[in-house]
């Protein structure tokens, strides 16, 4: 027995530790942008084109993953996105001309798709739902972890490359670890009870794609994690801006809050993971939506000198069940046979909308005002709220 409990929670850390490396990135990138623009002498919209070449490839691997996983194994497969992700940022730092850097934002995407939507299929289907939040609770370490990274480059080397090498290389160290250990992700974890045995038979389900995309329910939850998705990413990567060139936040402080907005983040998810048998996933779901387009209100509304801070801090905290809780109720909206494919699906709608959502607001940024990202933002968060009750009901259908 406990051998069984050994494997089980190495299998959990390693869970979290990939999930660590695929924030740390996501964090850099907000506070590094206005450096790379001046660096490559870039328009303020250009950040779309980086994001879109980072989303391909990550639609990509995530649409892949179940291949990917029978065939290299999770251990092999966190490997290689490791070292995919590493590579491409520590080749963002090599490379001499803008379109580059786009071309290696597709090979950081390849890197993180696989094992995002892997990790996601696994744990939904072997684990509960409070160890769905602390595992995306270990996205928000890396994802706060980045800004503080970037913003200490910035400071003593007045420059963003060092904040990437430092992540792109701890990427690849992680890698190895994985190299290391992939005789023990070959090993099928042995659950306790007969429960989990059936639920483990999630993942056994062979229904066809396109049996899948018949169902409403399916493309109602696709469009849940397109908005959702990128309205977190909107937020993280156009905050520090918003702050330092529209409100005349100094950059230390900007820096900080930035940071602190995966940090209320990650905070969210770790008692979230401690409330979700007390309160019920669902209503944490509600809860955290309602609570979060009232912080966009607050940013957008701005009516004190403090007020962007609170704002932002209120933001990541909302935010924070919403995604685990929205992958853990997969199964209750499109129903057993369909959870794997709509979760890998899921996934991919998400790296779609991290980059199609953000994007437009740099358009919007560029021609209207970085003051109208607050307001933009505020009004997908109603639309987030409408679709989410509008999907809770087509559920039943299925």
């Amino acid at each position: 027995m406990n051998t069984k409990y050994r494997s089980q929670i190495g299998l959990i850390l390693l869970s979290f530790i990939a999930f660590i490396s695929l924030g740390l990135p996501d964090g850099l990138l907000g506070v590094a942008w206005p450096s790379i623009r001046e660096t490559f002498s870039l328009r303020l919209d250009a950040l779309g084109m980086l994001l879109i070449a980072s989303t391909t490839g990550y639609i990509t691997s995530s649409f892949l993953s179940g291949k990917l996983i029978a065939k290299l194994g999770v251990g092999g497969t966190l490997a290689a996105s490791c070292f995919l992700t590493g590579a491409g940022l520590i080749g963002y730092t090599l490379v001499p001309v803008w379109w580059m850097m786009v071309l290696l934002g597709t090979v950081a995407g390849l890197g993180a798709g696989a094992i995002d939507a892997g990790l996601n299929t696994y744990v939904a289907s072997h684990f509960g739902e409070g160890l769905m939040q602390w595992l995306h609770a270990s996205f928000g370490v890396g994802v706060t972890l980045g800004p503080l990274i970037m913003t200490a480059g910035l400071n003593w080397f007045n420059n963003w490359h060092w904040g990437y090498q430092n992540v792109g290389m701890a990427q690849i160290l992680l890698a190895a670890c994985f190299v290391l250990t992939i005789r023990m992700w070959q090993r099928s974890p042995e659950l306790l009870h007969e429960e989990e045995k059936k639920e483990l038979r999630l993942t056994d389900y062979k229904t066809p794609l396109s049996e899948t995309l018949k169902h409403p329910a399916v493309w109602m939850s696709l469009l849940l994690f397109f908005i959702y998705t990128g309205v977190e990413v909107a937020f993280g990567s156009w905050t520090y801006s918003l702050l330092t060139l529209s409100r005349n936040v100094p950059t230390e402080i900007a820096g900080l809050w930035a940071g602190s907005y995966w940090a209320t983040f990650t905070l969210g998810r770790i008692l979230a993971g401690l409330l979700t048998r007390q309160l019920g996933v669902k209503r944490l779901l509600v809860l955290g939506q309602v609570a979060a387009a009232c912080g966009a209100v607050l940013l957008w509304w701005n009516p004190f000198e403090t007020a962007s801070i609170v704002a932002v801090s209120i933001i990541g905290f909302a935010l924070a069940p919403i995604f685990p809780a929205l992958v853990s109720l997969t199964s209750s909206r499109v129903g057993d046979h369909h959870a794997a494919n709509t979760i890998g699906m899921q996934i991919s709608a998400a790296g779609l909308g991290g980059a199609v959502i953000p994007g437009l607001a740099g358009v919007l940024a560029q021609n209207i005002s970085l003051e109208a990202i607050p307001v933009y933002l505020t009004i997908l968060f109603f639309i987030l709220i409408a679709i989410y009750f509008s999907s809770s009901r087509q559920s039943a259908k299925v």
